[in-house]
């Protein structure tokens, strides 16, 4: 297990930030020697602000002006938060000017719970958009947000909370859900295996972020004890998957695998923020991006094991000519989803300019492997969906 990012959370006001920063990245730092004096390889650190101001004048000048003193101190990755409406139509031209900066935007209203179907267009149209930045990696940098809440350490979905400063731990940890999957032929013995070993981990997490937010007076939100991936098979969750069921990744079985790595974190004792699931990112994950380029996965599967585990649909590869309204449909499906079952998710998609399904994917990313552009049924109209202002679902209470 490795820590994905140590993420430090703070106030969006650009001259504040720009005082403050030399402070926030000593603290990071701090973290990071604290963390690998411990034992831990620490891959990142971020910054996470919240929302830019509405009134914002130059919102790619503020993305400029953030991102290089937050470089200069240390952090790999700035996140501005989830963007206005007015706003959103910044995001192309902040992501062609800025290499780090990332930003979101809520499709599912924080205060009412209702689908906002504005911003899912408007998150449709930055995605188009962005997918002409870098052959389609602008979107690296772009997700759509449903029920996500403040204090989560994974990018792009990292935003703060108004307070002040804090801190969380994002883990890549799938490397443990494939030794507790291939260490036993019982799906209840992995289970039991993966929790106990989250446990165990989590404790050597907490015992130095207690340490770090007594002596520095910095809160610590908790650990987002996701099962991201890397690409390597050491530590790929379709390896994991793919070692329950004896199958490959889309047979049956698939989702009560997935069900099961995830209940697994869900029952273990540690001071959670943010996801705390089963992650699925197609292009992060090797055998998942290579069960793309075979054809054998499909968004619909993503969808459906979202239902039981992840962070909705995650680096997915599509075709470059997917349409606005198609992007919209798929958001809106993420969005009723996260509704109705009450659980946050995401949606990071890429269409890939002059790619078709079934064609092989490559970027030169440590983070990405090489895999296939999915398929997406259906024409370039959103039906009703195109008049839809808010939509209002009750989530289902068990």
């Amino acid at each position: 297990m490795k820590i994905r990012s140590i993420t430090v959370f703070a106030g969006a006001d650009v001259v504040e930030v720009r005082a403050r920063l030399a402070k926030l990245g000593a603290f990071s730092q701090t973290a990071r020697q604290a963390y690998e004096d411990a034992g831990f390889e620490v891959q990142t650190t971020r910054l996470a602000l919240d929302s830019i101001p509405a009134l914002c004048p130059d919102p790619v000048r503020y993305a400029v002006e953030v991102e290089a003193p937050a470089r200069e101190h240390g952090f790999e990755y700035v996140s501005l938060g989830p963007v206005s409406a007015t706003l959103l139509l910044h995001l192309p031209e902040m992501f062609t000017a800025t290499q780090a900066v990332f930003a979101t935007a809520h499709i599912v209203d924080p205060a009412s719970g209702a689908i906002d179907g504005a911003a899912v267009r408007g998150a449709a149209w930055v995605i188009r958009e962005a997918s002409r930045i870098e052959g389609g990696f602008g979107n690296l940098r772009f997700a759509a947000l449903a029920h996500v809440r403040p204090g989560t350490p994974f990018f792009p979905a990292a935003y703060h909370d108004g307070g002040a400063p804090a801190f969380a731990i994002a883990t890549e940890a799938a490397d443990l859900a494939v030794a507790a999957s291939q260490a036993t032929s019982d799906l209840a013995d992995a289970h039991r295996r993966l929790r106990d070993r989250i446990e165990a981990e989590a404790a050597r997490l907490v015992v130095v972020a207690d340490r770090l937010a007594a002596q520095r007076a910095v809160r610590f939100h908790g650990i987002d004890f996701s099962l991201a991936p890397f690409p390597t098979l050491a530590c790929s969750i379709g390896a994991a998957l793919e070692a329950l069921t004896g199958q490959p990744l889309g047979a049956a079985g698939s989702l009560a695998a997935a069900a099961t790595l995830t209940d697994a974190i869900g029952q273990a004792r540690f001071p959670r923020v943010g996801f705390c699931g089963l992650m699925l990112p197609v292009l992060e994950d090797t055998v998942l991006a290579r069960r793309a380029a075979e054809g054998r996965l499909n968004i619909g599967e993503l969808l459906q094991w979202s239902a039981v585990c992840g962070t909705g649909l995650d680096t997915v590869p599509l075709p470059g000519d997917v349409s606005e309204g198609t992007l919209a449909r798929l958001l809106f499906d993420v969005a009723a989803l996260s509704v109705r079952l009450h659980k946050p998710l995401t949606a990071r998609l890429m269409p890939l300019p002059g790619k078709v399904a079934g064609d092989a994917v490559h970027f030169d990313f440590a983070y990405f492997a090489d895999g296939g552009v999915l398929s997406v049924d259906g024409a370039a109209g959103e039906g009703q969906m195109a008049q839809t202002a808010a939509l209002h679902l009750l989530s289902r209470q068990i």
